[in-house]
């Protein structure tokens, strides 16, 4: 038998991988890709890798055992990929059979397992009992054991071995029991064997643990009370198991989940709990309160007393406490998807904690008389089987309703339809057990059977409260209060405006008369709003009580009475009333003492919403009222808004009011003033002569030619009355900057933007560092040392590039100086760094003299050193000489320096000899060869010699004194002899020695000025954003161990995590790699990079496998990655363990620093109490980051590299934990079903460990993925605080220094409400790339930082708007999580987090001293994607009940801060285009009516100025330019206003202006189409590193109906107008007119070319047309992709009509008729018309329609019959068309006199026809099929496409055919990666060149 550590088949310790070990670098494998139907073999497998080097034969025993099992398992290979799998492994069993038999160390299997099971048994277990051993490695070996026991076992049972040997059985009992023990865990070894981890030691910990084991008076049943007497292990969350029947994981997680809060809350007591190890009430009362208060306000809510009832005994209350909180967390940790129904989870709760009260206080149930028990029972999974799953049946169902979002809103239940069942008492219906046929299960009840075995028919539990029907008029009902007043307003100024009175003489009787009218419009839209109330939410009425009916029917019946009352009696209170009016009022003249009726009607009309200004005036009140149970005060609130759960009690406190109350009383009025000055009052003099107008000569058939009354609407609705309602977004873009960049101003954000800037206010850095950062009371020069640092130095070192140039500066000054020895220093003390520097090098000289020179006769030379020193202090002269070492050492110098005649004796010009001397001796020092010895012998000497010699004017004793001693031994100087040496070479290396020659090499030889250093520009702007936030108002950070505790939780689906090597050298299309690509970007980064890895060629990295996976790193921290993300979320990890360093450390241990600890040795960090593994255990305690990784668990077992680098992250970062969903397929009986399970899994032995698995009660994604994904994972996560990070962000050290702060801010005062949302600014780390990445990132940058600032100080209206906001964990878990995920509803997810959190009286506010990174997207297309995503999302928000919500329940300018901060702006962008088209076909029908020649004639011949400037007037905002405003501020305000004045400059140029429009047409077609037809969905934009051509046919289908039809028809708009126009008298008029509208057109058109890399390259644009010439003829079909058919794509675009309901179709039909203007004006201005206006000149018009339709269809039915078979005869047919079609010209131009004019014009007349008919056929798809038309129209769009394409193309290949265009918007897209030195040409061109080069 070989020996266990010797030999061939010895075993070998392997250490496992701990943190400590681990590397960046370190790459591990897993390739256990084992179908989920037979999972249970994956330990096997591993086992087999494990052991195969040792004993192959074992390894090959391992994987036949698997296979075996795999047969038992699933016999007949039916799950998925089970067949393929067992084909695989057989073949490798037979491949290795032979060869492991041959390796066989003994004579038969079953000896051979025997064997190594002993010895593997021997030296892993056996050896923990003598040495300390990784936990992780002991668990593995038992792990390992386990599954080869039962190798063993089946090898004997197949070899017919009777017995096992007795001491295997003995080993295998032990090994079985110390399984049990070392459990895996996530942060707490809650097991036996973890309680002398360093985390377990920590008081708090044990206080919370000893709190729930304390089960004292429990009774528990009998299966657990045998376990608990045997271990005695078992704690409360165990009895509630017991008793309820949850998941043992569960169970596990959350008894973690509660320690830790009961543990963070404990230690941060005050005064400190006494003794600490045992938990004190407060913290048990701190967690419970938060935990419950949703629970009790819904008890109140309903009118319920709630279940926490409490024992008498006080001895027992804190045990109830913690068994009411366990009970609570076990449920939300089991409750899947039932997560998103706080409400639902409340009920649930309050049930099971009765049943919890009944069973420990012994209650008797009344129907059976005995002791109450739990109605669910306890059995193992009883409570998701009987609880969750049913209420997720009912989830699932509703969702299937939704079809996947295609379905309309109306007809299915979203997650909030269901959780408000539960805001009514009726849900006690349901009872407990909760019944089958209640109500809430109608949708389930065909998934059960009846009694009698037949299925009943499902309903629907029904829409609550609100139902999102999809119609426009949403904007008006949700913000009916706003747009109320703005036409209130409207009608006021217009009264004032045609009175022709001064606004201060509104108060005339007259005046005030027609002004009083309003209230009668006011009443008119009260209607309106009720009868939308009424109709929208019809749907839904069979869930809501007869008084929410009640109040909706009494309210149309009060508005329409009102809307009948106030006009009559505003008509019977003037004189000039209609006698029939007044006949009918005639009685009230006999009522005596009555004002004017009708401003009594209008005072009895305005008490509610005097009761309301009352009300807004003080806020407190409010808040009170909306939260009393009064029974008149809820019969109040019952008229005014229904009594719903949420959105009582949001208003804030009377000085926040004020604030936001100025800030909009300020904008309105502003707002009025101009729209009364500048674009109502001007129109009024027009307005009235166009109406003394009374004969108009038509130019076509007029229906009604007495309406000139329609041109005064046109001029006024159409030109002003869009801008009148949208304006306000700009005011609001101004007010914006303006206050935002004063309150950024006084925050100080912007102090120190240039390293300059720092330079100067460097002293006061630490100061202000200590002040926020620093909380313990050590010395604070100990922290401005660097840690490495000798302390006999008695210097405070600055960072080397405040010193960078300083000495070689002072040297030049040395050397060239002439004057007074004084006169110099005092120059030298000019600079303060300078003479830090100088001294520095003095101090640093004296240190390095003193290690290195020992011998007598050189010591003599430096016996005067501290004398010196004093001197050196006074004199810059001296510390000079100090520098260059020789010549520092003569007694002479200081009576020369006491003299001031140092100059005089001395000569500086030798000085630059010295110092490069003294270089060359730092540089040798600095590597610490000992080869060159004699080096350093011949530099001192040279150095003594340019001294003595060059330098001294007289000769000095002592030098000489020394020369004779050295020609009496026969030594030189500084040589010695190797008994008694000169000097010490190399001297003892330390850290501190290390670092003081790197510093004196740096100071002595940097010559770039201190503000060139750092060049890379990243570095800058970090460092001065760090410095800057140190002066910014932040909270004290606490201790770290006092701190809130936080988890990070990172949503990722199947993103990039690591670049592999192809993927770096893959190349696209122009021949780039992202690798070449990335060189280019940051060029300085890749030479550091190179010098990392001590390479000096490219080509050198590819040799080795190491530098080939630090490249992948490289890369793909550059990039979008999941390694980025997950990188820089650990920086919070190692900032905590330096900041918890700095408070647990000695003063010893801060000397040595925070490396010396990082780097002790391994068995100093394994010790349970060294100073490492408490800082472990703090930051375990404190920090949490999950990575919800969906899909890992099929990546893995597909073979996936994603799951690898996942796989690699865990292994590199051991705290990082990830969350998967697991699809597994188990067997019931014959039936194979899916199974899915929540699973935690960290990596241990470079592998991944299960953690938790917690089954679930069905799939997990039934909505929008995201949030789902986020849901399943949040159980897993920790603390009191929850950052939410995407997978596209990063972080930095120095930002999380401070993430103590912002978590302090959770206990800071912000107003009435604690904050529940925290909001972080970002730093977007994209911009850089491109113009369009720039613009990107500045956009995003000012809303980020200046606008939320002023979403919430002053507006209060910020919410959450993505990542990388922090939450209020505790808050948002008992309100249903983080995020919404009803399908389509919540497309946004993010946004509805901070609506759900405002409704339940959150609090979100905004900071600005912390900052993370994120990525946003950098090219055209993927920027179309995101914004059109969010422009969707906007779209079904303007639906939610949200957003109705909230518009009702703010008061009235919160409510408008709400509205133009979220779809304010996309309603107003739809206004600006919606104001462009009203334009354009106001002018059309004017040109084409003759109005407008009238009009212009008239003003002409009257000498009418106004008229004629009014016509000549373009009506066109630049929304987008004006809305710039804030990005421009925050520019200046953080990097300059001459920066920002240049950016702005540089922008334009670039063409921003364009981009801007561009994406201006993007948000208003998604906005608009969503609304009106629904198919909002995700979009994925792609994260990669986009600079790349992208093809014309890809950009055409993108941009074909967003930007490209609509871009034509204003062209053709714009076209004809120049033709019939006649208020444009010249080409200059025409180009004031319509120069707005035409960039609107270009900017459509021709953008995605302008910002397409290459777009203009010949040989692009060839292959372009190609590709794309080859797409649209391509025929469609089943599996044929958009980009490979036309015809696929067509069907792909008009999906959205599929699905849109009837009033979706209507008004698409309705939209098309506008096309059908062309037609009808044109014609009758054709020659061919001869001036006839009668109706027939059109109908004969649509002759040609008809024609051309024929000839249409003619040409492909010959085309289907003759063109296979018949070729001659379909020519034939073609030939005759052809014939006709000329002979039909000819007679038109002989006989009609048809003109070359008017065939163009005509084109321009039927083609929108054509159009229109399209359009319309579209939307009546099933009848237009019905008809055998399909194909007709499928060949017309075919045809209008192929003249799209055409017309839009030829300008692109026109200007490509001159080079220039090419170069010029190279120059143009990739300006700013010009300015950084990047070669962008060379990138898209040159690739493939340099590579074969």
């Amino acid at each position: 038998m070989a020996a266990p550590d010797s030999g061939p088949q010895g075993l070998t310790r392997r250490p496992s991988r701990s943190a400590a070990t681990t590397t960046f670098s370190t790459e591990v494998f897993d390739n256990e890709v084992v179908p989920s139907a037979i999972a249970p073999i994956a330990p096997l497998l591993r086992v087999a890798n494990e052991v195969e080097p040792e004993r192959p034969r074992v390894a090959y025993l391992c994987r036949f055992y698997a296979f075996e099992k795999a047969h038992r398992l699933d016999p007949g290979s039916s799950g998925r990929g089970v067949r393929q799998f067992k084909t695989l492994l057989l073949q490798r069993l037979e491949r290795e059979n032979a060869s492991s038999l041959s390796a066989r160390v003994k004579k038969s299997d079953a000896r051979e397992i025997t064997s190594f099971y002993q010895q593997y048994y021997d030296h892993y277990v056996k050896a923990v009992q003598e040495e300390q051993v990784d936990r992780a490695q002991v668990s593995k070996a038992y792990n390992t054991l386990n599954q080869l026991f039962e190798v063993l076992c089946g090898v004997n049972k197949s070899e017919k071995v009777e017995e096992v040997a007795p001491e295997i059985i003995a080993a295998a009992r032990d090994v079985q029991e110390k399984t049990e023990i070392y459990a895996p865990y996530n942060i707490l070894p809650l097991d036996s064997a973890g309680a002398t981890q360093s985390v377990m030691q920590l008081d708090e910990v044990k206080a919370a643990v000893a709190a729930l084991w304390n089960t004292r008076g429990l009774n528990w049943p009998s299966a657990f009370e045998q376990h608990r007497q045997k271990a005695n292990d078992l704690d409360l969350l165990d009895w509630l198991r017991a008793m309820f029947g949850f998941q043992r994981d569960n169970v596990r997680n959350q008894r973690e989940h509660l320690i830790l809060l009961l543990a963070n809350t404990h230690i941060r007591l005050h005064p400190k709990p006494e003794p600490l190890n045992k938990l004190d009430d407060r913290a048990v009362d701190a967690v419970l309160d938060k935990l419950f208060k949703n629970y009790k306000t819904w008890c109140k809510f309903l009118g319920r007393k709630h279940s926490l009832r409490l024992p008498q005994g006080q001895q027992e209350v804190q045990q109830r406490k913690i068994l009411y909180m366990g009970l609570y967390l076990l449920i939300w940790g089991e409750a899947a998807n039932v997560r998103f129904m706080p409400e639902c989870l409340c009920y649930i709760f309050h049930n099971m904690a009765y049943e919890l009260h009944g069973l420990l206080a012994g209650n008797v149930s009344i129907v059976t008389g005995e002791n109450i028990k739990p109605s669910y029972g306890g059995d193992d999974e009883a409570f998701l089987r009987k609880v969750i799953t049913p209420l997720y049946r009912v989830i699932e169902k509703e969702a299937k309703k939704g079809g996947g979002g295609k379905a309309p809103h109306t007809a299915w239940c979203n997650y909030d339809d269901l959780n408000e069942y539960f805001w009514s008492s009726d849900c006690f219906s349901l009872g407990w057990p909760m019944r089958d046929d209640g109500d809430f299960f109608k949708s389930t009840r065909d998934l059960t059977q009846g009694r009698k075995g037949s299925k009943r028919k499902s309903g629907s539990t029904g829409k609550s409260y609100f139902i999102e029907t999809r119609t426009f008029w949403h904007i008006f009902r949700s913000f009916d209060r706003m747009w109320t007043f703005y036409i209130l307003a409207l009608q006021a100024i217009l009264i004032i405006a045609f009175s022709k009175v001064s606004p201060l003489d509104i108060f005339q009787q007259d005046v005030l008369k027609d002004l009083s009218s309003i209230f009668i419009t006011a009443a008119f839209l009260r209607v309106l709003q009720s009868i939308l109330d009424m109709v929208l939410n019809f749907p839904g009425y069979h869930r809501c009580r007869f008084t929410d009916v009640l109040r909706n029917i009494l309210k149309i019946v009060v508005s329409l009475a009102w809307a009948v009352i106030l006009p009559l009696f505003y008509v019977h209170s003037f004189n000039d009333s209609p006698q029939q009016i007044a006949d009918i009022l005639s009685f009230l003249k006999n009522i005596q003492g009555v004002p004017s009726l009708y401003l009594l009607a209008v005072a009895v009309y305005l008490l509610p919403n005097l009761l309301t200004a009352v009300l807004f005036l003080f806020p407190m009140l409010r808040r009170f009222i909306e939260n009393s149970d009064w029974h008149i005060i809820r019969f109040l609130l019952w008229w005014s808004q229904p009594r719903i759960y949420v959105g009582r009690g949001m208003h804030e406190s009377q000085f926040a009011l004020l604030k936001y109350t100025f800030f909009w009383l300020l904008l309105l009025a502003c707002k009025f003033t101009v729209s009364y000055f500048v674009q109502i009052k001007p129109l009024v003099e027009p307005t009235e002569d166009i109406m003394k107008i009374r004969r108009i000569n038509y130019e076509w058939h007029e229906f009604f030619p007495n309406g000139t009354h329609f041109y005064c609407s046109h001029v006024f609705v159409n030109f002003n009355f869009r801008v009148y309602f949208m304006d306000t977004q700009i005011w609001y873009a101004i007010f914006q900057t303006l206050y935002g960049g004063i309150v950024g101003a006084f925050d100080r954000l912007g102090e120190i933007r240039t390293l300059g800037m720092l330079r100067s206010r460097f002293q006061s850095l630490p100061g202000a560092f200590n002040t926020y950062l620093v909380p313990s009371d050590k010395e604070m020069d100990l922290l401005l040392v660097p840690y490495s640092s000798d302390m006999s130095l008695k210097i405070i070192q600055w960072p080397p590039f405040l010193l960078a140039s300083k000495i070689p500066i002072a040297l030049d000054m040395a050397a060239q100086f002439k004057n007074k020895d004084s006169d110099l220093w005092k120059r030298i003390c000019g600079d303060e760094y300078m003479k830090c520097a100088v001294i520095e090098c003095y101090e640093s000289f004296k240190h390095v003299l003193k290690a290195l020179v020992v011998g007598e006769n050189e010591k003599r030379l430096f016996k005067n050193n501290s004398e010196f020193y004093l001197t050196v202090l006074v004199n810059i002269l001296i510390c000079l000489s100090f520098d260059r070492i020789i010549g520092i050492i003569i007694k002479e110098i200081e009576s020369n320096i006491s003299k001031n005649t140092f100059l005089d004796n001395f000569r500086m010009a030798s000085l630059p000899t010295l110092c490069q001397k003294f270089v060359e001796l730092v540089v040798i020092l600095k590597d610490g060869n000992s080869s060159k010895r004699s080096a350093v012998v011949l530099l001192l000497q040279d150095m003594l010699e340019v001294v003595t010699r060059d330098m001294m004017v007289n000769e000095i004793r002592l030098v000489v004194e020394v020369g004779h001693s050295s020609k009496d031994t026969g030594r030189q100087l500084f040589a010695g002899t190797d008994a008694k040496p000169a000097i010490v070479f190399p001297p003892p290396v330390t850290a501190q020695w290390e670092e003081q020659i790197r510093r004196l090499h740096l100071l002595l030889t940097v010559k770039e000025s201190a503000i060139d250093v750092p060049i890379n520009l990243e570095a800058r702007r970090r460092i001065s954003f760090f410095a800057n936030s140190l002066f910014m108002d932040m909270p004290r950070a606490p201790r770290v161990r006092k701190m809130l505790s936080f988890s990070i939780l990172t949503p990722y689906y199947s993103e990039e995590t690591v670049y592999s090597k192809s993927d770096l050298e893959m190349e696209n299309e122009d021949g780039v790699s992202i690798i070449y690509y990335l060189q280019k970007i940051f060029p300085d980064e890749w030479t550091n990079f190179m010098e990392r890895l001590n390479c000096k060629k490219d080509a050198e990295i590819w040799e080795n496998e190491e530098n080939i996976l630090q490249l992948r790193h490289w890369v793909s921290l550059r990039g979008q990655t999941l390694c980025r993300t997950v990188r820089g979320m650990m920086y919070y990890r190692r900032a905590l363990k330096l900041q918890a360093f700095l408070d647990m450390a000695n003063e010893e241990e801060i000397l040595e620093g925070y490396k010396a600890v990082t780097v002790s040795p391994e068995d100093e960090k394994k010790s349970r109490r060294s100073l490492f593994a408490q800082l472990e255990a703090v930051a375990d305690l404190k920090f949490t980051y999950v990575a919800t990784c969906q899909n890992y668990g099929n990546q893995k077992r597909s073979g996936d590299r994603r799951a690898t680098d996942i796989l690699n992250l865990m292994v590199n970062n051991p705290s990082l934990r990830v969350a998967y969903i697991d699809e597994v397929e188990e067997r019931e009986g014959e039936k194979v079903q899916k199974v899915y399970y929540s699973v935690l899994v960290k990596a241990v032995d470079n592998l991944d460990q299960e953690i938790y698995r917690i089954k679930l009660p069905g799939s997990a994604k039934i909505g929008e993925g995201k949030p789902e994904n986020q849901n399943h994972a949040v159980i897993f996560t920790r603390g009191e605080a929850l950052q939410a990070i995407d997978m596209n962000q990063d972080n930095y050290l120095e930002e999380a220094l401070k993430m103590r702060n912002l978590l302090e801010e959770f206990n800071e005062d912000h107003g009435v409400r604690s904050p529940s949302i925290l909001g972080v600014r970002e730093h977007i780390f994209t911009g850089s790339v491109s113009s369009l990445a720039w613009f990107m990132s500045n956009q995003e940058m000012s809303f980020v930082t200046i606008g939320q600032r002023v979403l919430a100080r002053p507006l209060k209206v910020r919410f959450h708007y993505g990542h990388p906001d922090v939450f209020d964990r505790i808050f948002h878990i008992t309100r249903g999580g983080m995020s919404k995920a009803s399908r389509g509803i919540n497309l946004s997810e993010d946004i509805f987090a901070g609506f759900n959190s405002t409704l339940r009286r959150g609090n979100v506010t905004h900071h600005e001293y912390i900052q993370v990174g994120k990525g946003r997207d950098v090219g055209l297309n993927q920027i179309s994607l995101f914004e059109a995503k969010v422009a969707c999302g906007n779209g079904e928000q303007t639906l939610s009940r949200d957003i109705y919500r909230l518009g009702h329940r703010y008061d009235f300018f919160r409510m408008l801060s709400y509205y133009f901060s979220t779809i304010g702006f996309y309603i107003s962008s739809m206004l600006v285009v919606m104001t462009v088209y009203s334009f354009l076909y106001g002018r059309l029908y004017l040109s084409l009516s003759g109005m407008e020649k009238t009009i212009i004639t008239y003003a002409a011949r009257r000498g009418n100025n106004a008229l004629q400037t009014a016509m000549a007037s373009q009506s066109v905002v630049q929304l987008g330019l004006l809305t710039s405003l804030p990005m421009i501020m925050e520019i200046g305000l953080e990097r300059g206003f001459r920066t920002a004045l240049g950016d702005t400059i540089i922008m334009q140029l670039q063409l921003a202006s364009v981009f801007f429009t561009f994406s201006l047409g993007t948000k208003v077609h998604y906005y608009g189409r969503t609304i009106l037809h629904g198919g909002a969905k995700y979009r994925a934009t792609g994260r990669g590193f986009v600079v790349r051509h992208e093809r014309f046919g890809e950009n055409y289908r993108m941009y074909s109906r967003s930007h490209f039809t609509k871009g034509l028809e204003l062209m053709i708009l714009l076209i004809i107008y120049s033709i019939y126009g006649s208020a444009a008298d010249g080409s200059a008029a025409y180009i004031f007119i319509t120069f707005s509208m035409w960039f609107l057109v270009i900017s459509w058109l021709f953008a995605p070319f302008l910002f397409n890399p290459s777009g203009f390259e010949w040989q692009k644009i060839v292959e372009d047309w190609d590709d794309w010439s080859k797409w649209i003829t391509s025929r469609g079909g089943i599996g044929v992709p958009a980009n490979k058919s036309w015809e696929s794509w067509w069907d792909e675009e008009q999906e959205h009509l599929q699905h849109t309901g009837m009033l979706g179709r209507f008004w698409e039909i309705v939209l098309s008729l506008r096309f059908f203007l062309f037609q009808y004006g044109i014609v009758y201005h054709l020659n061919v018309s001869r001036g006839d206006k009668s109706i027939m000149v059109y109908a004969l018009s649509w002759l040609v329609i008809v024609a051309v339709m024929i000839i249409l269809k003619i040409v492909s039915l010959g085309r289907k019959r003759f063109s296979a078979d018949f070729q001659l005869m379909f020519r034939l047919l073609k030939l005759f068309v052809f014939i006709g079609f000329v002979v039909t010209i000819a007679v038109l131009f002989i006989f009609l006199s048809l003109t070359v004019g008017d065939i163009f014009v005509s084109l321009l007349a039927f083609l929108p026809t054509g159009w229109a008919i399209l359009m319309i056929s579209q939307a009546c798809r099933p009848l237009v099929k019905v008809l055998g038309m399909w194909g007709s129209v499928k060949a017309l769009a075919r045809g209008y496409e192929y003249v799209m394409g055409l017309v839009i193309f030829t300008p692109v290949a026109v200007l490509a055919w001159f080079p220039f265009v090419s170069e010029f918007q190279t120059r143009l897209l990739f300006n700013q990666a010009f300015s950084r030195g990047l070669q962008i040409q060379r990138i898209l061109s040159g690739g493939k060149k340099q590579k074969s080069n």
